[in-house]
């Protein structure tokens, strides 16, 4: 096996994405089960969804909800119901991640395009053992 040395570097577990029917219902169920802070719900009307990240101690949990029956979230509800819908990793330079990936002949099956919290790319889980991959480059503040 040939190790590459990569232009960017990919880091730490960013976020787990949970696809929910309410986040208002799914907020309170976590802080009354686990005793998980406020957070602030966003809506991104591009990608019709709203969304909330838990920063739960060193975890941030991110809870996603459909505003439309044709998003990508909704789509997964219906044939899967709530749960897990993606892993998200941190990565430094996402444009240059997205072209090696590209290179190594990875499926990109979504972005790049601009998340809530910055750019992301989605990877197809047909090569990442059917879990699906997202790649953060957070914004800085």
């Amino acid at each position: 096996m040939t190790i590459r040395s990569s232009k960017a570097r990919v880091g730490a577990l960013n976020h787990i994405g949970i696809a929910v029917l309410s986040i208002e219902e799914s907020l309170k169920q976590f802080q009354e089960l686990f005793d998980s802070p406020t957070a602030e719900i966003l809506v991104d009307e591009g990608r019709g969804l709203r969304g909330c990240f838990i920063e739960q101690g060193e975890t941030h949990i991110e809870l996603l909800q459909p505003l439309h029956n044709d998003t990508v979230i909704a789509k997964f509800l219906a044939n899967h119901g709530e749960g897990i819908h993606h892993m998200a990793f941190t990565v430094d330079n996402l444009t240059a991640k997205y072209e090696e990936l590209l290179s190594l002949g990875v499926p990109i099956i979504d972005g790049p395009k601009q998340g809530f919290h910055g750019p992301v790319i989605f990877t197809d889980p047909k090569v990442t053992h059917r879990v699906l991959i997202e790649l953060v480059q957070p914004d800085v503040h």
